[in-house]
């Protein structure tokens, strides 16, 4: 079993998480910030078995899409997602 850590923009979460439950994914939304633009993110944690990691994957790649904006004087890509996948012993919903 794996725990997918996703951390995606704001502006991309709903898409997301839709996506996902789409799929009969569940997934758990927090909030948080990034470090280098101080702008929203959201996180999401969803546990998979290990086959299925790929597909939670395929399903975050088709509703992140990257884009440009201004940071001073330059412009720098932002977008996609951070994805951390780890083992997980086991899983225990109450």
């Amino acid at each position: 079993m794996k725990l997918i850590i996703a951390i995606v923009q704001d502006d991309y979460s709903t898409k997301v998480i839709k996506s996902l439950m789409t799929k009969k994914y569940r997934t758990t939304k927090l909030s948080s910030t990034g470090g280098f633009l101080k702008s929203g993110n959201t996180t999401l944690l969803i546990g998979v078995e290990d086959e299925k990691v790929d597909d939670v994957i395929k399903a975050i790649e088709e509703e992140c899409k990257g884009k440009k904006v201004n940071k001073g004087k330059e412009e720098i890509n932002i977008g996609g997602a951070n994805i951390f996948i780890l083992n997980m012993e086991d899983f225990k919903k109450i």
